[in-house]
């Protein structure tokens, strides 16, 4: 056989010896191989890719505003963290009760809103949409700047972003019901509450035949609360300072622009000398002269300590005259925010107090 016809044969029987083995199907797989060497390191991604880094990089944006807030704001001291828990201050004392109250278009005191179990204090996320982006977009404000109606007077407050101030900073508690001609003090901490600046600046929220307009710190201001306050630096401290007032009051040294604060603090202290030295007395008890009370209790700093079993009847102008005191007072301003519509508030008292006798 020569060489050509045994080449014929070798592949002829290569073929059907790859037929066979296909037939057959393919066997187990053995062990894996050692891996390969380490490949180099593809290219990081830049930081602009990053969206965190709009917030969380080197600069002071973040660590300046929550040190102000936390050591130099009442709101982040833990002053204003009361009561959180319970269903009455939840709206305005703790972090999640305000946050979804607000967001909801709330007043203070809804129906709906509950106390929190465990509620935090006041922090970055009461006032802001942090971490719903992870932008700057997230520092956006609850709400929105959706303009607050008032819950207990007729108005509604609509100052760009110092809306959010103004849904606490509003007066929460209801006006007193006058029956013949008299009021009922209970508490002896009637009035306000605290915290009534957003119903000073847009003159209402009084009591009596006192009338008041917009302050021009609430119609001129850009975003009223925030633009004296904070600034344009958006200081978390939330502490006035003068060189923002001379943006319009040029001549201005201190807030005592006009000699307004001087004013209106002493008309406060007079006002507080008549409660001290006036007295009550129940139409009931007229011909007992030691139930005569004190309408102040300095030593208590409060009001003279009344009781829903038996309350302090007072005549309405008298009532009216204590509300508008701590109206004014409540304020902290001392006529800052409005001077017209405080002094007008004072004086009317004034007149009331320097007349009554018991």
């Amino acid at each position: 056989m020569n060489f050509n016809k045994k080449l014929v044969l070798l592949v002829a029987a290569l073929i059907v010896a790859a037929f066979v083995l296909t037939a057959c199907g393919t066997g187990p797989a053995g062990p894996a191989g050692p891996a390969g060497p380490q490949g180099d390191p593809g290219p990081a991604p830049a930081a602009s890719d990053l969206s965190c880094t709009e917030c969380h990089n080197d600069t002071t944006l973040i660590t300046s505003k929550v040190a102000q807030f936390n050591e130099n704001s009442v709101h982040g001291t833990g002053e204003s963290f009361v009561r959180g828990e319970g269903v009455a201050c939840a709206g305005c004392h703790g972090s999640e009760g305000t946050k979804a109250r607000i967001n909801a278009g709330l007043p203070p005191h809804d129906p709906s809103v509950v106390g929190v179990v465990n509620v935090s204090p006041f922090n970055c996320r009461t006032c802001h949409d942090i971490h719903t982006t992870y932008t700057k977009d997230d520092f956006s404000l609850t709400g929105d700047e959706q303009a607050v109606k008032f819950e207990y007077s007729d108005g509604t407050f609509d100052g760009g972003a110092g809306n959010l101030c103004a849904n606490c900073h509003q007066i929460r508690n209801p006006k007193p019901e006058v029956k013949d001609g008299n009021i009922a003090i209970t508490s002896q901490r009637y009035g306000t509450h605290y915290g009534t600046e957003s119903q000073m600046l847009v003159g209402e929220g009084g009591l009596g035949d006192v009338s008041g307009s917009p302050s021009p710190h609430y119609s001129k201001v850009k975003d009223t609360c925030v633009g004296c306050h904070m600034g344009d630096e958006y200081n978390h401290t939330y502490l006035p300072k003068v060189v923002r007032c001379q943006d319009c009051h040029v001549d201005a040294k201190n807030f005592d622009v006009n000699g307004v604060q001087t004013e209106i603090e002493a008309m406060l202290e007079e006002l507080h000398t008549l409660f001290v030295e006036k007295k009550l007395m129940n139409p009931d008890e007229v011909a007992n002269p030691s139930n005569l009370w004190g309408i102040y209790d300095p030593a208590a700093d409060k009001w003279s300590n009344p009781s829903a079993d038996a309350p302090l009847i007072v005549p309405e102008a008298v009532a009216n005259a204590m509300w508008n005191y701590k109206f004014v007072t409540y304020d902290q301003s001392m006529g800052a925010h409005n001077s017209a519509y405080a002094k007008a508030l004072l004086e009317a008292a004034l007149e009331t107090m320097k007349a009554y006798t018991p």
